[in-house]
């Protein structure tokens, strides 16, 4: 607690035994007006008056005591709050991710788009695609849509997974063998509908995952009253060079149709061929994601150019939002530590040592930059410069120039061994982990707390003892005095008068 806060409560505290005293006197001359008038005395209001003169300053110190110690854990609170913020902030500043951040865009046609991430490289590409991706649907023959197919088990399988179906009468439509499909256990990715056409209804199977492997077979076993399930069985084949599946029927008079086959995507990159299973590519172009929309109408494929660059913008808006976050965290420590010349009240945590140890701490790596040898980089060179009240100022013309032209000083400032970033980081999380310095002084500060509610109880417990105690006593002199009038030397000596306390007064 500060000295400006512990000043108060000795003020607040002197204010009530001030009153509290006055109180006293106001009440001993009653005790003499009521002794001489030969009137009762007001017992409750003396016993109260004595014991507040005898308890204030305590209740009041401890009060105030109590007060403080809240108000210092709410500080804190708001302290770890920015500096938490700020923390978030440095994450692509502090681990190298902001040398990372790239923009993927492609010209020349339709059908692809990319996105950079973290392994991406500045750079140019021709990129062309054939074939794009798809996933396998197949479509059985017609069948009424009532009619009981018979019994038996299905193995469905998609590329090297399958799964088994048992089908009897209470399943063996259509309907009820889409449903076994759809809600059989371990199956991998097969969806089963029933479509109604003009000629009947059809039972369409449909792969959740494309790629050529993703190929899906039917055989059936167990049959028992075959009525046209045995025609459900098919058999798929996956191109071994990525390109389009084929069907073979176990019935070929009721044969399945394929509506859709499974294929790889088929692209090139710089004259290379290469194939994927799924359109969103990443293993063609480091930390690269093409995503394929639809393939080139003419042959051969129209050649798009692919340009990976550094994302000068987000790595700008990621900077900005840094320095605000930091600016943050000492427009906070200021106000928190704000004094002002004659209030009664300063901030609540002016002069704490753990504050200015992290603003301190806080401000050494912002003024100190980066080391290399003899070399130091500071944030001056990319356009951030520091101001008289410790905050930062970006120059965005600068810091945009820094960000096109020279990104090995920006990488520097901000590398994930010693950059800014990562010293800030680690210092923050020194201060806010548990058992840090704020954990440390919040721990104190409650310890106090608990210390002062188990002297408040003591207090109150002395205070209830005290008040019995002086409610026996004037009760008894209460009677007393309605039996005897002449005692106004007695209680004078006793109680004082108007111009001296009396020996009960102070105590004596």
């Amino acid at each position: 607690m500060s000295t400006i806060t512990s000043s108060s409560a000795a003020s607040a505290a002197s204010a009530t035994i001030a009153a509290d005293n006055a109180a006293l006197q106001q009440a001993m001359q009653s005790v003499i007006s009521g002794a001489t008038g030969n009137t009762s005395l007001d017992v409750n209001s003396l016993v109260t008056a004595l014991v507040n003169s005898k308890t204030a300053g305590q209740v009041a110190a401890l009060a105030a005591k109590q007060s403080g110690d809240n108000t210092q854990i709410s500080a804190f609170g708001t302290l770890s709050a920015a500096l938490g913020a700020l923390e978030t902030g440095l994450t692509s500043l502090s681990n190298g991710g902001l040398q990372s951040t790239f923009t993927a865009t492609v010209t020349g046609g339709t059908g692809i788009t990319a996105s950079a991430g973290t392994g991406a490289v500045a750079g140019s590409y021709s990129v062309a695609v054939s074939q794009v991706a798809t996933a396998q649907a197949l479509t059985s023959s017609s069948f009424t849509a009532s009619q009981a197919l018979g019994s038996g088990t299905l193995a469905v399988s998609l590329g090297s997974k399958s799964f088994n179906v048992s089908i009897d009468s209470s399943n063996n439509t259509l309907a009820g063998i889409a449903a076994a499909i759809n809600g059989a256990t371990g199956n991998p990715g097969v969806t089963a509908t029933v479509v109604n056409g003009t000629d009947g209804a059809h039972l369409v199977l449909a792969s959740s995952s494309t790629g050529a492997a993703s190929t899906i077979s039917v055989a059936v076993s167990n049959l028992s009253g075959d009525n046209g399930l045995s025609s459900l069985g098919v058999t798929s084949t996956a191109s071994t060079t990525g390109g389009q599946s084929t069907i073979a029927s176990a019935n070929s008079s009721n044969a399945w149709t394929q509506s859709a086959v499974a294929q790889d995507a088929a692209f090139t990159v710089n004259g290379i061929a290469a194939t994927s299973s799924t359109n969103a590519v990443t293993s063609a172009i480091a930390g690269v994601t093409l995503n394929l929309t639809s393939a080139a109408v003419t042959t051969p494929a129209t050649t798009q150019t692919l340009t990976v660059a550094a994302d000068t913008t987000t790595q700008a808006s990621t900077i900005n939002n840094f320095v605000s976050l930091y600016n943050t965290v000492v427009t906070t420590m200021g106000t928190l530590a704000q004094y002002t010349s004659g209030a009664t009240t300063q901030g609540p945590l002016l002069g704490d040592s753990t504050l200015n140890t992290i603003k301190n701490s806080l401000a050494s790596i912002i003024a100190g930059g980066v080391k290399s040898g003899s070399t130091t980089t500071s944030l001056g060179s990319i356009g951030i410069s520091l101001q008289a009240d410790g905050t930062l100022q970006v120059d965005s013309t600068a810091l945009n120039n820094a960000l096109t032209t020279n990104s090995a000083t920006v990488a520097s400032l901000f590398n994930s061994t010693d950059g800014i970033g990562a010293k800030l980081s680690a210092s923050i999380t020194n201060f806010t982990q548990t058992g840090g310095m704020i954990d440390a002084r919040t721990s104190a500060l409650n310890a106090d707390l608990t210390s002062i509610t188990t002297q408040q109880t003591s207090l109150n417990d002395y205070i209830a003892q005290l008040t019995s105690q002086y409610s026996a006593q004037f009760t008894a002199l209460n009677t007393l005095m309605a039996t005897t009038t002449n005692n106004s030397q007695y209680l004078t000596q006793l109680f004082g008068g108007t111009n001296s306390a009396g020996a009960l007064a102070t105590n004596k």
